[in-house]
């Protein structure tokens, strides 16, 4: 018995895609003023750890971040991607991560590069995840709020 297509969750896809784009704007709130933030993470575990957020590009609709999780000892490569925050749709999406560009709604499976066929909505899902922990651990030298504002 053939197992079903998979079909992309479009509507899922989109709610991960906004809320990673107000996580984003909580820690970086002057995104536009602003080219890059380290947040400070406290794992617990005593290791020096960090995200640090990069703007690549800014346009007038759209801003192309690099994230990047730096660790002092680290035997496996942390984590780090390229985010493009679409403002007028209130969406963050993950459009590079891995050395790979550009990932597709879905991928036939098994394929040579063994992604999932929701590969992308996977890697948008663990941007969220990732953020949410930075929220949650994390301590930023700058202030995230400016003097009477609130989010």
């Amino acid at each position: 018995m053939r197992k079903p297509r998979y079909r992309v969750d479009l509507i899922g896809l989109q709610a991960v895609c906004e809320s990673n784009y107000w996580r984003l704007l909580k820690l970086m709130p002057q995104l536009h003023e602003e080219d890059e933030r380290r947040i400070d993470i406290d794992a617990g575990d005593g290791e020096a750890q960090a995200l640090v957020i990069r703007v690549l590009e800014r346009c007038p609709y759209t801003s192309t971040l690099q994230l990047a999780h730096e660790r002092r000892q680290s035997w496996v490569t942390p984590p780090s991607m390229e985010v493009r925050l679409y403002h007028d749709a209130g969406l963050a999406e993950v459009v590079a991560a891995y050395n790979s560009r550009r990932f597709r709604g879905v991928y036939p499976y098994p394929n040579e590069q063994m992604l999932q066929p929701d590969e992308k909505h996977q890697l948008n899902q663990f941007l969220g995840e990732w953020l949410g922990y930075c929220q949650r651990h994390g301590q930023s030298a700058q202030p995230l709020f400016l003097a009477g504002q609130g989010l």
